[in-house]
């Protein structure tokens, strides 16, 4: 295998995760921080190993086969971890180096999962470089599902290499000008969001810092209250709206904007992600008012807004869900796996992939009844190939076998029951906070050992970049071509 053109995309990329780097030194070394000089230097050596690594692989030729394509995905999310954790090992935090890993991979995969304690009294700098990996792996994915994955065929995501190819529907017929265009249309929501943070009661450092995670449907805040810190009906509100915005397709908001205005409601995943987030909004709702006796109004806020923020992964609380009663905990639980739409900077199952089954499951219980009818299963109004079947069906199965292995070796660290599989299933679906008082919404993964860490930021990984990407790997026939 060649691997200059796969170096020479990660150095690219290490560099201009450098240059994001001098954004914190400038905001530290305005405030006075001394650890401005830590993201200097940490940026100083992330540029120079990525210039080098640029430089040295030039001469590569820049088609990509398959093989380089898959090794280049993985590579790329693990290198810009190791470089992101470096200001959080020498900073003022003194993070060990598990824990720095741990931290820059929940950022960098959007999962919003913390080992940090008083994130109140933490430097601007640190808060901002947290919100800022966030961002950046919110566009990656964007990026990712539309260049990469339907390319590789990665559990069903080739449904939408046909959408993002098909020179008829769109203006734009090249995915460089496509990411270009979605980057514009990401940072402008950054933008309105952040805006909306600020009239709504937020200082301007905090509206930046919780616009960039909310998008990316990160969940990292500035306080160790999350979004609970500000106690506003008008701050929940805006966080809702704007999670459900990022969990939504990204290029069908490019095509509103060329024109298409039916695009994004006439999407049957989006139709069934908003129905989804409904049903289950108005169930616990219900809930907490007749079980828990909260007042209609502030059981519908608390409801919408713990809701939209598990089922799209943000992980952002306003309160410990998990103390709501023996009917809200099932429900938690299962609504992390769903995720949201493909396309969208959340992880999880996608919506994509239940739809798909439960065409092909429709289709079949068709053909008992008729055998010799003829059935096809349909999404979006277009038929459904085995492949891409078949594709889906093994991703539902590799993805619980994962959840399901990685919840063993947490439970053979001596993690009690609900810590294991909760904690597994947020790390797959990459959501931020599981269940129960050690790493609920409530308390953090910091007293975790080193070796659950470092598990679960596997976890991560296999979920953010789609499971096959990072498993295909690890087969002799990858390697023998």
């Amino acid at each position: 295998m060649d691997f200059r053109p796969i170096f020479l995309v990660i150095g690219i990329l290490l560099a201009t995760l450098a240059l994001i780097m001098l954004i914190p030194a400038a905001v530290d070394f305005l405030a006075g921080n001394p650890d401005w000089e830590v993201f200097a230097i940490s940026s100083g050596v992330t540029l120079f190993v990525g210039v080098a690594m640029a430089l040295t692989s030039r001469a590569g030729v820049m088609n990509l086969s398959i093989r380089q394509a898959f090794l280049m995905t993985t590579l790329s999310w693990l290198t810009l971890t190791f470089f992101a954790s470096l200001p959080f090992v020498y900073s003022q935090l003194g993070l060990g180096f598990t824990d720095a890993f741990f931290e820059a991979m929940s950022g960098i995969t959007t999962t919003g999962s913390t080992v940090i304690i008083g994130l109140d009294g933490l430097t601007t700098g640190i808060l901002l470089w947290r919100a800022l990996l966030q961002w950046l792996g919110g566009i990656g994915i964007i990026v990712m599902a539309i260049a990469v994955l339907p390319i590789l065929k990665v559990g069903g995501m080739q449904l939408f290499r046909m959408e993002s190819s098909d020179q008829s529907e769109k203006a734009l017929p090249r995915t460089a000008q496509i990411a270009s265009a979605i980057g514009v249309i990401y940072l402008l929501l950054t933008v309105a969001c952040a805006g909306a943070y600020w009239l709504a009661g937020m200082n301007g450092f905090e509206a930046f810092a919780h616009a960039m995670t909310t998008i990316a449907t990160g969940g990292f805040s500035t306080s160790d209250g999350s979004i609970g810190y500000f106690d506003s009906a008008w701050i929940d509100s805006i966080a809702t709206v704007f999670m459900i915005i990022g969990a939504l397709p990204f290029l069908l908001y490019l095509r509103t904007l060329q024109g298409n205005f039916s695009a994004l409601f006439s999407d049957s995943q989006v139709q069934w992600f908003l129905s989804m987030v409904a049903a289950v909004v108005i169930m616990s709702a219900g809930w907490l008012w007749l079980e828990n006796g909260l007042e209609p109004v502030f059981a519908l806020r608390l409801a919408s807004f713990n809701t939209v923020s598990i089922i799209t992964g943000t992980g952002y609380a306003t309160s410990d869900f998990s103390l709501w009663g023996s009917f809200a905990l099932p429900i938690f639980f299962f609504i992390m796996f769903i995720g949201g739409c493909a396309g969208s900077t959340t992880c999880g199952i996608k919506v994509f992939r239940f739809q798909v089954l439960y065409a092909a499951a429709r289709t079949q219980i068709h053909h008992l009844l008729q055998p010799h009818g003829v059935f096809i299963p349909y999404y979006n109004r277009r038929p459904i190939s085995d492949e891409v079947i078949v594709s889906v069906l093994s991703f539902f199965f590799m993805w619980f076998l994962s959840f399901s292995l990685l919840a063993l070796a947490l439970g053979m660290l001596g993690l009690d029951f609900l810590t294991a599989f909760s904690a597994a299933a947020s790390a797959i679906a990459n959501v931020g906070p599981a269940l129960g008082p050690i790493v609920g919404p409530s308390g953090t993964f910091q007293s975790l050992s080193d070796e659950a860490k470092w598990l679960l930021s596997g976890g991560m990984l296999l979920g953010r970049l789609e499971l096959f990407t990072v498993i295909v790997l690890f087969s002799r026939s990858f390697w023998r071509g």
